[in-house]
């Protein structure tokens, strides 16, 4: 070997141990980036004339476990719908309240309850007539609150859907670029690594709201399809659409067109968990907004019409004429069965027996429809609302129809519905946030592994010395030659 040759091999050597260490470096640094993919050196051997001359940078090789990735991703939506059904579904309950708490569903029921025990104990005393008037208007308060609640939970599910939806659009457009770029780095012999690990970062950021996959292309270009089949990018981005509204009414609902839906491109398409985008956040959200929500306020507005026909029944009060209200009303007359939607927002105090608007306490012993007061110690009625309350009825609408249930297991049942749909719920995310853990711990794991990158690195600093002392004494044996 000449001396031109051997210092040829000893300076591609160099340069392969310092591009090696470049590379070693970078990973150790980025060991706990997100979306860092572990990079390594592509070296071969090179040839001139049919001999060797040293080595040769193919290139930087951006080291991934695509399957990995994909799993993780698909148990990030899980864990993220999981976790907006449960926050949503325990709302609702707080809302509702625990039974032991004062202002809670089921404490109104049991103090409207209390009160009418003891006005049958003292007919006569105005105090105890006002106590029912005042729990009763209380227990409304209350199931309107309950309603304004609900509609709360679906503007904000409605708004979240909108912010979603153009974080989607503006991220799927980032990503289109980033695959431009990468093909032009590509074409023009750079490292595009960089910019592939920014893409990652950008799909996982979409995995959470939408599950997908993500499909290779040639010259290091991706697609995204979602698990339901649709594609959201190849070539060119999708464009979702949705249109929040500026308010939600309880009889608002998507299938009458009251409230948006998702598209794809301009079409239509179904937006619950049997659509094209099921299984992420956004899902989820769609499900909070036209389901969970839709389905609590049914079994309340179920308790609110039972309130209502309760104390509406002639053979309860006597005073009554059929189809006229008596201690509750629907918004001051009576339910609208067409209507029932938002019933618990519209239930209402008598007027006739509020004073604050002209009504008189003294109904509440004689008869919603008395016209005089009759004798203060008759408690005929009292006793009659009181054991109303108690009675196991069939509710004419909501959930619970075909169970005779009292006012108060009624309100206990759509505490016990709620509270059994949020501990499935959070059941269902425990189950799926120890997937997530699991497979982000696999994904590390199979990362950069800083131990054998640093002793890789020695290796290297070894390689780049022995270089070094061959052109060090190929330096000096040219010298001696010159000295001669």
């Amino acid at each position: 070997m000449s001396i031109s040759s051997a210092l040829s091999n000893a300076l591609s050597g160099l340069t392969a141990a310092s591009r090696r260490a470049d590379v070693l470096s970078a990973n150790v640094a980025n060991a706990l980036t997100p979306g860092y993919g572990r990079r390594e050196v592509r070296l071969s051997a090179l040839s001139l004339g049919g001999n060797g001359a040293g080595v040769r940078v193919e290139g930087i090789t951006r080291t991934v476990n695509t399957t990995l990735i994909g799993d993780r991703r698909l148990a990030d939506a899980d864990a993220s719908s999981a976790e907006v059904r449960a926050q949503t579904l325990k709302r609702i309950e707080d809302a509702i309240g625990d039974p032991t708490e004062p202002h809670s569903l089921s404490a109104r029921i049991d103090d409207l309850e209390r009160a009418l025990v003891l006005a049958a104990g003292r007919p006569d005393s105005e105090a105890r007539l006002q106590s029912v008037a005042g729990s009763a208007g209380a227990l409304a308060s209350t199931l309107q609150d309950l309603t304004r609640e609900m509609q709360d939970i679906r503007m904000d599910a409605d708004q979240e859907i909108a912010r979603q939806v153009d974080l989607l659009n503006t991220t799927l457009r980032q990503i289109d670029t980033l695959n431009a770029n990468i093909l032009a780095q590509r074409g023009a012999g750079r490292d595009s690594a960089a910019l592939m690990d920014q893409r990652q970062v950008l799909v996982d950021r979409l995995a959470a709201i939408v599950p997908l996959r993500e499909v290779a292309r040639d010259h290091d270009q991706i697609a995204l399809f979602t698990t339901g089949g649709a594609m959201l990018l190849d070539g060119n981005p999708a464009e979702i659409g949705f249109s929040s509204v500026g308010v939600i009414t309880p009889d608002m609902r998507l299938q009458s067109g009251a409230l948006s839906g998702l598209t794809i491109n301009g079409m239509a398409i179904a937006s619950d968990e049997t659509g094209p985008l099921r299984g992420g956040s956004l899902a989820a959200f769609f499900s909070v907004r036209d389901q969970i929500t839709t389905d609590a306020q049914a079994q309340i507005d179920s308790l609110a019409r039972d309130l209502i026909d309760r104390f509406s029944d002639p053979g309860t009060d006597p005073t009554l004429t059929p189809g006229s209200v008596g201690l509750f009303t629907d918004h001051g007359g009576p339910v609208v069965i067409a209507n029932q939607a938002g019933l618990a927002g519209r239930i209402s105090l008598n007027g006739a027996v509020d004073p604050a608007r002209g009504g008189a306490l003294w109904r509440i012993r004689d008869g919603i429809g008395s016209t005089a007061p009759g004798p203060s110690g008759d408690s005929t009625r009292l006793q009659a609302l009181t054991e109303v309350m108690g009675q196991a009825r069939i509710p004419a609408g909501g959930s619970a129809t075909g169970v005779a249930r009292s006012a108060s297991d009624l309100a206990s049942d759509v505490l016990s519905r709620i509270s059994g749909a949020r501990l499935a719920a959070e059941s269902s995310g425990a189950h799926a946030a120890a997937r997530q853990s699991a497979l982000v711990d696999l994904e590390l794991a199979d990362g950069v592994d800083t131990d054998a990158e640093m002793q890789t690195l020695l290796l290297v600093e070894q390689a780049f010395a022995a270089n070094a002392r061959v052109i060090q004494t190929l330096d000096d044996l040219i010298q001696q030659l010159i000295g001669l």
